[in-house]
């Protein structure tokens, strides 16, 4: 009861010194907001954007084509190839072996182009095969398609090799180096709340310099003395991170009527969502421990001068 109680003196003490100056407060919450604004819509477009790459369906294709010379036993046995290959991989694909044949007959059906093909005088296409990956839904798995071609491209008579799973990689780099910019962005603004809570509560210690030489001539502790300013840096961070959740919500409402337009295009009815409770949770936490070690690192260093 006695912990609850000097924790309830030093909040109830730091409320009371935020409202002596509550213009001073309302602007400090401003500026923390506005840098904690940056990372989190960062944060929120990334979290809504994740489950569209995460959840696509990705069927990667690879055509492998078999050498101009290589006969019809070639062709079979590179069947048993691809099946070696894709259980060595721990992968499950779908084969499908075109004979020249029939993607002669192919060629000539959908190009129309039957009297122009026919003065070739030969069939000018390999035996090839298709290989279809229905087993990969991630987007982030795209690599794997690179080092299965490159395994059925070291087959003998095998030509040529062709993936089309290139959009899949960019998909993926681009999430990547967002979430690089997004943790630097967010590194980067984090140092600068910490920065404005040192200076804020810097200015607090200077203002209560006789206040606090008092208490401690009655006997008063450090630890109660640097709890109050521990508890403003606090509610600083949480009150930064409130408005900040709020103009990220705020800001989605326009946004998602472009969004909209543009997903019209593509037959989507892509939205971006809100954050989740769990995640407002996590964010006003953050705020918080942000403004608490900025607090903590400003009180230990100007109070340590007053000792």
């Amino acid at each position: 009861m006695n912990w609850l109680r000097q924790h309830f003196f030093a909040l109830a003490d730091a409320f009371n010194h935020l409202m002596r100056s509550p213009g001073n407060f309302v602007l400090n919450v401003l500026v923390v907001s506005i840098a904690l604004a940056l990372p989190f819509s960062g944060l929120s477009v990334l979290e809504n954007v994740r489950p569209i790459s995460d959840q696509m369906s990705v069927e990667p294709e690879i055509s492998i084509f078999m050498k101009m010379e290589a006969t019809r036993e070639n062709s079979q046995a590179m069947a048993a190839a691809i099946q070696k290959a894709l259980k060595e991989s721990d992968s499950v694909g779908k084969v499908e072996f075109i004979p020249r044949e029939k993607a002669f007959e192919a060629l000539k059906n959908k190009t129309g182009l039957t009297d122009v093909l026919a003065t070739l005088g030969a069939n000018p296409l390999p035996d090839s095969f298709v290989l279809r990956l229905p087993g990969l839904q991630n987007a982030m798995n795209a690599g794997l398609v690179d080092d299965l071609a490159q395994k059925l491209k070291a087959q003998p008579n095998v030509d040529t090799v062709q993936i089309d799973s290139a959009w899949v990689k960019r998909l993926a780099a681009l999430l990547r180096i967002l979430r690089l910019v997004l943790l630097f962005l967010g590194v980067t603004l984090g140092a600068v709340v910490v920065a404005v809570v040192f200076n804020t509560i810097r200015l607090q210690v200077m203002t209560q310099r006789e206040e606090i030489e008092v208490s401690r001539l009655l006997g008063a502790t450090n630890s109660f003395i640097h709890r109050p300013f521990y508890y403003t840096g606090a509610l600083l961070g949480l009150c930064a991170g409130a408005v900040a959740l709020g103009l990220v919500i705020l800001a989605q409402q326009p946004l998602n009527t472009a969004i909209a337009e543009f997903a019209r295009l593509y037959a989507s009815e892509f939205r971006l969502a809100p954050p989740s409770a769990w995640a407002i949770l996590t964010l006003l936490a953050v705020s918080a421990l942000l403004g608490l070690f900025g607090a903590m690192l400003s009180v230990k260093r100007h109070l340590a001068r007053l000792s």
